[in-house]
């Protein structure tokens, strides 16, 4: 909360008027509502008898200790999503921007914010991406010293993909040599603790979140492994990932339209054209349903958020990549492949 804020709801919340403000002060009424408005700040000399008269010390006064909470924080993220879908991703990122400024010491906030926009952008598909890229690793390697572990290495872990991905890999290397190991597995003791507790839902939020992010690791080494099969000119071996990656996503509950994911990379490496079509003939109208992961007993404490916003993104980049991009020139000979993305058309 800005000096400004803080002096109007600190003057209503005591009853007093600005005369009265100006009065005690020994300032005009004008002055007092120029603060209120933001257009003008007390004068230095006057902070310590301001932050008397309404009751407070001169760090709540000036916001020294003012900080976001983890739900501010949360609120916060969902202004900028709303934010991209309705004004576009360069309003989201000035608004994100300037509330990192507004709280520079934040590392929470900057840590969520980053985060957030790092994942929206890959979705948004903009020719600008690396120069919004190279801001976000200078915030990374901001956070990378963050004396809070999970934020420490959260950074350090997006440092390392973006070495990777330059192909700088002693960098990368170097980064992973750098990150803490521990033998103690914090989250699996606390679910542990509170069973024995008898707080059930507080531990099979715990297991929930393990059974998720276990498949999804399980998901990530299935596509890596079928990418590798393909280099190597395996093919039955990329049939069988892709056969497995399918069976993980029905099994652990995840949209249908992710269940065809490594079978269509399959197919385009292939240059399956009929093929490639089927899938998406399937695939990118599933992409419009929404999914309640907490309709799933293995996720019933999950947030009641759907994913129809992301599927709906991500089926656009889908498209858009697939009708652009000259290494899937194929899948365009003929007239098939426009006649059955047309009809997916809202």
């Amino acid at each position: 909360m800005k000096i400004n804020q803080i002096i109007r709801e600190k003057r209503k919340e005591l009853s007093l008027t600005q005369e009265q403000i100006a009065d005690f002060l020994g300032v005009s009424t004008p002055a007092v509502n120029k603060w209120e408005k933001g257009s003008t700040y007390p004068d230095i000399t006057l902070l310590p008898a301001l932050a008397r008269l309404l009751k407070i010390d001169l760090n709540t006064l000036m916001s020294f200790n003012d900080d976001l909470t983890d739900i501010e924080i949360e609120n916060f993220v969902h202004e900028v999503d709303k934010t991209v879908q309705k004004q576009g991703y360069d309003a989201a990122f000035q608004k994100a921007i300037n509330k990192i400024h507004e709280y520079p010491t934040c590392e929470k906030l900057i840590c969520t914010v980053i985060l957030y926009l790092e994942g929206a952008l890959a979705l948004c598909n903009l020719s600008e991406a690396e120069q919004y890229r190279e801001i976000y690793e200078t915030f990374y390697r901001r956070l990378a010293a963050s004396e809070i572990p999970e934020i420490r290495d959260t950074a350090t872990g997006m440092l390392i993909s973006y070495a990777r991905n330059r192909g700088d890999f002693v960098k990368a290397e170097e980064l992973v040599n750098s990150l803490p190991f521990s033998a103690i597995d914090k989250e699996e003791q606390l679910a542990i603790l509170y069973q024995r507790q008898e707080r059930y839902q507080d531990a099979e939020k715990i297991w929930e979140r393990r059974v998720l992010k276990a498949a999804t690791e399980i998901q990530t080494a299935l596509a890596n492994m079928l990418e590798i099969a393909l280099q190597e000119k395996r093919e039955s071996d990329a049939d069988f990932f892709a056969d497995m990656y399918e069976a993980v996503a029905r099994q652990f509950c995840f949209p249908e339209w992710m269940c065809c994911n490594a079978h269509l990379q399959l197919a385009l490496v292939k240059k399956d054209k009929n093929r490639s079509l089927a899938i998406l003939q399937k695939m990118l109208p599933a992409m419009k349903k929404e999914w309640n992961p907490q309709d799933c007993p293995l996720y019933r404490n999950a947030n009641g958020s759907s994913s129809a916003s992301f599927s709906s993104k991500l089926k656009k980049t889908i498209t858009d990549e697939l009708a652009n991009n000259e290494e899937y020139a194929f899948l365009r000979e003929g007239s098939e492949f426009e006649e059955r993305t047309a009809q997916l058309k809202d």
